[in-house]
């Protein structure tokens, strides 16, 4: 059991985020809504927070701006190999731009725990116009 739990503190064997959407097209003002799937790893863990990002990146100078930010704080603890889920509500800024070749949109999900590393996904999405 001790074991276990350095490992999982190095990240083997940790719960894991994933971010669900019904869709990968939204258009400004948008209202995204989904969910975010937690499943346990090895061992009971202690959630301390669930942070997710919206981020534009462009290509032509490879640089990443957050848009906007979420951030559920939370003291849940996630058993070994249980499943849960959680309700995601992302408003979209109405004056975002479009995504295009050189400019593309991600949400960036992490899990932190109280003790481990935390947990990360990603979700690229296209803003249509």
């Amino acid at each position: 059991m001790i074991l276990r739990k350095y490992m999982s503190m190095l990240g083997i064997g940790s719960a894991k985020i994933d971010l669900q959407l019904p869709k990968h097209e939204y258009a400004p003002g948008e209202n995204v809504s989904g969910t975010f799937l937690i499943e346990g790893g090895t061992i009971e863990q202690q959630i301390k927070r669930i942070e997710c990002d919206l981020v534009m990146t462009t290509l032509t100078d490879e640089t990443e701006e957050v848009i906007d930010s979420a951030t559920i704080l939370t003291s849940q603890t996630i058993e070994s190999e249980e499943t849960n889920r959680m309700e995601f509500n992302f408003q979209l800024p109405k004056d975002i731009p479009a995504s295009t070749p050189e400019r593309t949109f991600q949400f960036k999900t992490r899990l932190i725990f109280n003790e481990g590393v935390k947990s990360a996904d990603l979700d690229k999405i296209i803003i249509t116009h």
